[in-house]
Parts: C-alpha cells; sequence; structure tokens
C-alpha cells in the first residue's frame, strides 16, 4: 500500500509533473487522431461517391500509409540536430507548427499528393513528439511515477486514435480537420508557462534558472517539502556538475561502441523490429481493411472504434502498474500474448478458407481485442519509455534519435507492405509472419533486456 501511495499521481508534490505531461500530450493526441483518421476515411475516398474530387487505388493506399514513416524518419534527424542544441521547450513548441499544416491540407486537398504531404507532416509531428516528450518528462518527473508519466504518452495517443476512428466514421470528411486545427492553438498556449527541465538548464550552466524550474516542478507545499526540494536540486546539481567533469570531452563515435552502449543498441534495434514487424502499428493505420480481410460479422468501422477503446484500457492499465511491476515483465508478457494472438488469427482465417466457420465469424474481432490490448500493456505504452532508460545518459538523446531513425525506416517500410503482403499473400500468411516475429522478440529479450525501473536519468 506505501508503496502505490508513493507512486501515485495525485500526490501535491506531483502536481505539475502530471499538468506538464498532461499539456505536452495534446499534441500527441492530435497525433493519433491524425493516425485513426485514415483508417475509415479510406473506404470513403476509395468509394465512388468520395467527397473528394478523386478516388485512390491500392498503390496510392500503401503510400499513404507509408508517408507517416517518411515524416517521422525526417522529424527524427531534425530533432536529432536540436534537441540538445536549443532544447526540449523549443522541440516542443516545434510540433504546433506542422501539425496545424497537417489538417490545411487535408481540408483543401484537390488531389491524392495533398493528403501524401499530410500523412507526412502527421508522421513528423508524432516522430519528434516519440523523441521529445519522454526524454522531457524523464527529466522532470519524481523516479518513483517516471514509468507511470511516460506511459500517459501513448495514452493520449490511443485516446487520439480512438477519436480518429469515430470522428471520421461518423462526421462529414470536412469537418474533421476543422476540429483538428483547434488542438495545435490550444498547444502552443498552454505551453507558455511552462519551464524548461532543471537537468538540460544545469547543463546549459543556468543554475539560477534551473532552480527555479525545479522548485516549479516538485511544488514545496510547506516548509519541510521546500527544504527537501532544496536538498534534491543540490544533489540533482551535483549529479550533473560530476557527470560534466567525466564526460568532459564532446561526443564521439567512441562514446557509442562502448560496451554499455552497444548492448543498449541492440535491445533498442530489437525493440524497434518487434514493434513494428509484428504489424501492431499495420492493424492500426489499416483496421478497417483487416477486418473486413477476416471475414467479420460485424461492421468493420464499429469493430475498429471498440478496437481504439481496448488500446486505451491496455494503455491505462501499463500507466497503473508499471511503477510497481517494472519494465521487463510488461514487455515479456507484451510480445509473446501478441505473438500467439497474431498465430490463432492466421490460422483462424486460414481454417476459414477451407470450412464453414460462419458461426465463429465473431472470433477475429475477439482476437484482435487479446492482440492490441497486451501489445498497448507494453509494446507501445513502454517502447519510447524504455529507449530512453536504456542508454547512458551522455549519448541518451543521440541514441534515442538514432533508435527511432531506425523505428521510422521500419514505419515507412511496414506500411508501405502491409496492404501489399495483405492483397498478395493473404490475411493468414501475413498474420503468422506478425506472430513469428513477435515470438523471436520475446526470446531475445528474455535473454538481453535488463530492468530500468528506477534507474537514474543524471547517472549511468
Amino acid at each position: 500500500m506505501t508503496k502505490i501511495l508513493q507512486n501515485s499521481l495525485l500526490q501535491p508534490r506531483t502536481r505539475y509533473q502530471v499538468l506538464a505531461t498532461m499539456i505536452v500530450n495534446i499534441i500527441t493526441f492530435g497525433h493519433g487522431l491524425g493516425v485513426g483518421w485514415l483508417s475509415p476515411t479510406l473506404s470513403k475516398i476509395q468509394s465512388p461517391s468520395s467527397p473528394l474530387d478523386f478516388e485512390v487505388n491500392i498503390d496510392e493506399v500503401s503510400w499513404l500509409g507509408s508517408m507517416i514513416g517518411l515524416g517521422s524518419l525526417c522529424a527524427n534527424l531534425t530533432i536529432a540536430l536540436l534537441l540538445e542544441r536549443a532544447g526540449r521547450k523549443f522541440c516542443i513548441y516545434l510540433l504546433a507548427v506542422p501539425y496545424a499544416c497537417l489538417w490545411i491540407l487535408v481540408y483543401f486537398a484537390s488531389n491524392v499528393g495533398f493528403l501524401y504531404a499530410a500523412r507526412f507532416l502527421c508522421g513528423f509531428t508524432g516522430g519528434a513528439a516519440f523523441v521529445v516528450f519522454p526524454i522531457y518528462i524523464s527529466e522532470l518527473a519524481d523516479t518513483s511515477i517516471r514509468g507511470a508519466l511516460c506511459s500517459l504518452v501513448m495514452l493520449s495517443y490511443n485516446f487520439g486514435v480512438l477519436a480518429g476512428f469515430v470522428l471520421s466514421t461518423y462526421l462529414p470528411y470536412h469537418v474533421v480537420p476543422m476540429l483538428g486545427i483547434c488542438l495545435p492553438i490550444a498547444y502552443f498556449l498552454a505551453n507558455l508557462k511552462l519551464p524548461e527541465t532543471a537537468p538540460y538548464l544545469l547543463r546549459q550552466g543556468q543554475l539560477s534558472a534551473a532552480e527555479i524550474s525545479f522548485d516549479y516542478y516538485k511544488n514545496p507545499t510547506d516548509r519541510k517539502a521546500k527544504q527537501t526540494t532544496k536538498c534534491d536540486f543540490d544533489e540533482l546539481r551535483t549529479a550533473v556538475l560530476a557527470q560534466q567533469c567525466q564526460n568532459s570531452e564532446p561526443l564521439s563515435y567512441k562514446d557509442l561502441i562502448t560496451r554499455p552502449a552497444l548492448k543498449a543498441f541492440g535491445a533498442a534495434a530489437v525493440l524497434c523490429l518487434g514493434l513494428e514487424c509484428c504489424n501492431v502499428y499495420s492493424f492500426i493505420n489499416y483496421m478497417s481493411d483487416t477486418f473486413a480481410s477476416s471475414g467479420l460479422a460485424l461492421d468493420a468501422n464499429t469493430s475498429t472504434i471498440i478496437i481504439g477503446i481496448v488500446q486505451i484500457f491496455g494503455v491505462y492499465t501499463s500507466t497503473l502498474i508499471v511503477d510497481i511491476v517494472g519494465r521487463r515483465l510488461l514487455m515479456l508478457i507484451s510480445n509473446l500474448g501478441v505473438g500467439l494472438g497474431c498465430i490463432a488469427f492466421g490460422c483462424f482465417t486460414y481454417c476459414a478458407e477451407q470450412y464453414d466457420l460462419t458461426a465463429f465469424n465473431w472470433l477475429p474481432l475477439v482476437l484482435m481485442i487479446v492482440i492490441i490490448y497486451l501489445a498497448n500493456i507494453g509494446l507501445i505504452a513502454l517502447f519510447f519509455l524504455q529507449l530512453v532508460e536504456l542508454f547512458p545518459a551522455k549519448i541518451r538523446s543521440l541514441a534515442t534519435s538514432i533508435s527511432v531513425v531506425w523505428m521510422s525506416i521500419l514505419i515507412f517500410a511496414t506500411l508501405k507492405l502491409f496492404p501489399l503482403m495483405m492483397f498478395h499473400w493473404g490475411i493468414s500468411v501475413t498474420m503468422w509472419f506478425s506472430g513469428a516475429w513477435s515470438l523471436f522478440t520475446f526470446i531475445y529479450l528474455l535473454f538481453f533486456l535488463p530492468e530500468t525501473m528506477g534507474k537514474s536519468m543524471i547517472e549511468d
């Protein structure tokens, strides 16, 4: 009970940490809205009654899906250059611009090129946010709730995906972008008063600004709390100065090939492969088409909305228990469950082609619920937190960006290939392929993934 109370997000000490997390996650919600918007919209813009002046074909659909990966890749490279030079706050502000342009392009689309550009900007927003936000939150959050706050990044993203599924299913095409454009305005205004993180300011030599930032996020409410906060800040300052003395030499390629760095890169590379090659992200982007191919009796768009709700419950579960049971256990359960679920899904669709299984045509929805729920308690919810915590402090920003560049390349490849795999291989082989990758990831992580719960963000 004591540990649960210590991990509570409702303590006065953590009030502004939670507030800052909620504010920056406005844009994560918006990114989810942009991702979820695509799935139900595809069926509309591929039909003769398209709300636009053009229809899209299967090849254009695959490009629409995959452009988000190219956008994410460009964002990762941009953020890698800016994160340590310009700071976390500047990068956070930056995200409002491409996100606003995304909905302008969707609204005024006169050919498929507008939609390609919109999806590119959607990927740029997400690719930048998923690098900046975990680092920003990790540096301002208490260790006891860091996992829960970082999990809120994916929780808000999943709320956005659900909103995208619902709004694009039930509202006219041009109404959704008018609602979406409100988010970057609210995001920019809400961020105005949030200070830069104390660790970053200390590394820049801004001692007084760092102390003000630290006091703001720790929110001491009485004399004893202020004294404790002062001691905590002195410890942080000492740790940052010690780290700077230890790492007085500029960052070089040799820092990237130390034994701890290579072990972290190996785990990160496999995590990226596991997340993308298990095709969970592709399922989300093409959920309506996946259900239509499975022979599901229920309406595909309605089932897609149900999956959006399941994602939220999955990440919420992770938020509640990640700082109690740890990261490693949730990652292992997640990968094993997704692998077995995908194989079972493929077996059902294969058998449905050979035998009359109409009495069980609800089963694809149940299996997809299991897959998405288990993916969200670990693989999705903790992916970016795990990346941030794996790497040594000196290379954390650069190494996280490199890892997310690798992930973005995989996003582009898997989203481009997924509809083509479904078209040429069929749903059964595609699901077996996805399950095999999840099981491979599980085996690797079982032997090589360390537990990072409680790890210091300053000391290696």
